[in-house]
């Protein structure tokens, strides 16, 4: 272990002198006791830390930093990430050349830990001039499957996912909003590993394998939002889903003061779901037990504590909260004024990789295909699409607002002369979490010529500053 040690502290010698950070990084491991390994592109520091039984501290304790100058390294970075707690394992990505990759994974043995790490070091100096970002790394497990039959049930979906992948721990299905004897469509599979999810999703590649007879659509599902257990403790609104679409506010309401007349503040519902506010959290815990799993006009609905929206982190997970499908997530810490360095009339929702810009989604597709007779088309969401197959900012903000469960974005249109007597244009967009009743605005700082162009470059604005 101590020949890998040396190897590994050596492996960037090419950047910084190789004597001083090799020595730098020998006193590391020496002072903590700590082992270093790298291979295939990363350097793990711990992973276990010296004297540790037991399994790996569980997920959510891992935090993803970005941002980290290439010509930083363990010696630097392991003192700064200990000020939140005991590290169990470092993995700081490597380029072949020596330098850093700009990002690293530091996984701590709590969850509190690792939650006090982003609270503290997120946006921290690190080097004069030179800030890290620090946020959840969210080790996916679950995958979307979708193009499935309307009429299987969870029990036979659950069996046939079990039959050719491995690690099944669970299949979510919801009902249809009109039907609730059918499915959307679609379901999620939750797997025991993010490992086992990814060796599942190369399995289930379409083509390979047709359940029932059908071509399904495989892909990573949207990590679920992470909020802290402080912030959830002050939460006093219920996320009532599997409502009948025919259900009104007013019969939720009714339903959820019931058990305690007068207890409810208002409801919020959209379509199939719903947002049930209280007065008080005591009175909000107390209805999501007592109300989860009752019959509401036929419908058996599902009550949970609704997440609040972070919009400090929800930038983070790109536009539509995908996270790449490795646990290597390569999120993004845009500036603040890129964005209207980055406005233009074609929108390119680009964001920042490492300090670098990567590009937005693919380009839309523009051919037309005919259609042949026999053809069958499905009726289904724009919601159930990919963000590649949304070409216009527009599309992509309404996209955004409906995944982060928010009202849908209102614009506002105002518009002034400009000194060659030309009526010039620009939207202001309000943004409503129903969740927890916050309100935002957005308005870009320049002006158009044409309606949609202004509508496009503000929703680019927004989304750009959400």
């Amino acid at each position: 272990m101590h020949e890998e040690n040396k190897a590994a502290a050596n492996g960037c010698s090419k950047i910084r002198s190789g004597t001083q950070n090799g020595a730098a990084l020998l006193a590391l491991m020496e002072k903590t006791g700590y082992s270093m390994v790298q291979q295939n592109g990363q350097r793990k520091f711990g992973g276990p830390p010296p004297g540790w039984e037991g399994p790996p501290p569980p997920r959510g304790c891992e935090v993803f930093v970005g941002k980290i100058p290439r010509d930083m390294y363990e010696d630097e970075l392991v003192p700064v990430f200990e000020r939140a707690g005991k590290i169990y394992e470092l993995r700081l990505m490597m380029e072949f050349s020596g330098e850093n990759r700009g990002y690293a994974f530091v996984m701590y043995t709590t969850k509190e830990e690792a939650q006090l790490a982003i609270k503290i070091l997120n946006n921290y100096e690190i080097r004069p001039g030179k800030f890290i970002g620090v946020c959840v790394s969210l080790d996916n497990c679950r995958l979307f499957i979708g193009a499935i039959p309307k009429d299987k049930k969870k029990e036979e979906i659950l069996n046939e996912m079990k039959k050719v992948t491995e690690g099944v721990v669970d299949v979510i299905v919801y009902p249809n909003a009109a039907d609730k004897t059918k499915n959307r469509g679609f379901a999620f599979v939750e797997y025991e590993s993010h490992r086992a999810a990814a060796m599942a999703r190369r399995r289930l590649i379409p083509g390979t394998f047709q359940p029932w007879g059908h071509t399904i659509q495989v892909d990573w599902a949207d990590p679920e939002k992470v909020v802290d257990e402080e912030t959830m403790q002050k939460v006093k609104v219920l996320y009532v889903r599997n409502l009948m679409i025919s259900t009104t506010e007013d019969k939720i309401k009714a339903e959820f003061n019931k058990f305690k007349p007068g207890v409810v503040e208002r409801v919020k519902k959209l379509r199939d779901y719903a947002f049930v506010h209280f007065f008080h959290r005591e009175d909000a815990v107390a209805a999501m037990s007592v109300m989860n799993g009752k019959c509401i006009d036929g419908a058996s609905i599902e009550v949970t504590l609704a997440k609040p929206v972070n919009k400090e982190s929800s930038w983070k997970q790109h536009f539509n909260g995908q996270i790449s499908p490795t646990s290597e997530n390569l999120l993004g810490f845009p500036n603040k004024e890129d964005g209207s360095k980055i406005l233009g009339k074609t929108p390119s929702l680009s964001v920042r990789l490492n300090g670098q810009h990567s590009p937005g989604p693919p380009e839309v597709e523009r051919s037309t295909y005919p259609i042949f007779p026999g053809i069958k088309l499905t009726p289904i969401s724009m919601y159930s699409l990919k963000l590649s197959h949304f070409s216009s900012a527009v599309m992509h903000l309404d996209y955004f607002c409906h995944k982060n469960s928010w009202a849908p974005p209102e614009y506002c249109l105002y518009s002034t002369t400009s000194q060659d007597g030309k009526i010039l244009l620009v939207y202001k967009v309000l943004i409503t979490s129903i969740a927890d009743d916050t309100q935002t605005y957005f308005m870009p700082e320049k002006l158009c010529t044409t309606v949609e162009d202004a509508k496009e470059l503000a929703a680019q604005f927004t989304l750009l500053h959400l």
